[in-house]
Parts: structure tokens; C-alpha cells; sequence
């Protein structure tokens, strides 16, 4: 994924969504359920009902760009919430978009001693 500048607001569009949505539809989604600009910059990720498949929309400043991954093992970890949004770090998304708890990272070791 081609990762949008520093600074950009990265939200998560609670509950499921119609995979079968495009560009128009999703911004739409931005427009009427979380009230925000789907053209302002921000980056929109929105999640389907099997939990399997993510699509994460930006403007770019010249057009709308859409991400679309699904996961042929796991679920994408997503927020209760059946409506609004979740705000995220450039790093919590990554993590997402991998298929990682990006909730609760486990670090991988731990140091035993120190030096």
C-alpha cells in the first residue's frame, strides 16, 4: 500500500460494510454515516461482514485511491461499535492491514538481563 503523508487521520468505519462498494459508494458511507469529507485527505478503512476483507480509501489530492486485501487465514481485528469511528496511527493500521491485533501487539522477546 502506497502510505499517505505524515499526519494524515486514519479512521475506521465501525461495524460491516458492502464489499460490493466502490469508490462512490464507500465515500458516500464517509459522507452520511461518520459525517466526515471523503475528499479532505484522511484515509477511511471499512471492514465486510465474513470480517475477512478490508478496503481503505484516500484522497491523494487528485483522485480517490482504494485498497482492497482479503486475508486467506484470520480476521481482521475491528472495533464493536456498531456505528461512528475508531481513530488510528500509521502504525496501527499497518499492523491491521497484516492481520495483526493492532489493539494489543505482543512483542516478540523480551530482554532477560540488562547490559
Amino acid at each position: 500500500m502506497i502510505a499517505p503523508p505524515a499526519g494524515t487521520r486514519i479512521f475506521l468505519v465501525a461495524g460491516t460494510t458492502d464489499m460490493r462498494k466502490g469508490f462512490d459508494g464507500l465515500a458516500a458511507v464517509v459522507q452520511h454515516a461518520i459525517e466526515a469529507d471523503p475528499f479532505s485527505g484522511q484515509v477511511f478503512a471499512f471492514r465486510g461482514r465474513r470480517g475477512d476483507r478490508v478496503k481503505v480509501l484516500w484522497w491523494d489530492g487528485q483522485g480517490l485511491c482504494l485498497y482492497y486485501k482479503r486475508l486467506e487465514k484470520g480476521r481482521f481485528v475491528w472495533p464493536i461499535a456498531e456505528a461512528g469511528s475508531v481513530s488510528l496511527t500509521a502504525a496501527q493500521l499497518a499492523m491491521l492491514i497484516e492481520g495483526i491485533d493492532w489493539r494489543m501487539p505482543v512483542r516478540t522477546d523480551r530482554p532477560r538481563i540488562a547490559s
